[in-house]
């Protein structure tokens, strides 16, 4: 799975939050600079929500059908790292 094609119908949620200035977030910043448009581009009706604030360790949640959830942690990776995790979360 990559974020060249849709997700699966069955993912209704993403939720990314981090901090807007803490080093440990920077990966994850510049995946959601990188990455953002194609998700949406690809999944127009799918809510990705960013939130940040100051202090929040980086972190990705997934909510899917029936209300299942998880998430994976993000702090001190690279985008590469952010993408391949939430590849491994979303799969």
């Amino acid at each position: 799975m990559s974020f060249s094609k849709a997700f699966s119908p069955a993912l209704r949620e993403i939720r990314i939050l981090c901090s807007q200035t803490g080093s440990a977030s920077s990966g994850t910043r510049q995946f959601i600079l990188s990455r953002y448009p194609t998700i949406k581009d690809l999944n127009p009706d799918l809510p990705v929500l960013i939130r940040e604030a100051n202090g929040t360790p980086a972190r990705l949640f997934a909510r899917f059908e029936r209300g299942v959830e998880k998430h994976v942690e993000l702090d001190n990776l690279s985008a590469n790292d952010v993408e391949t995790k939430i590849v491994q979360l979303l799969s």
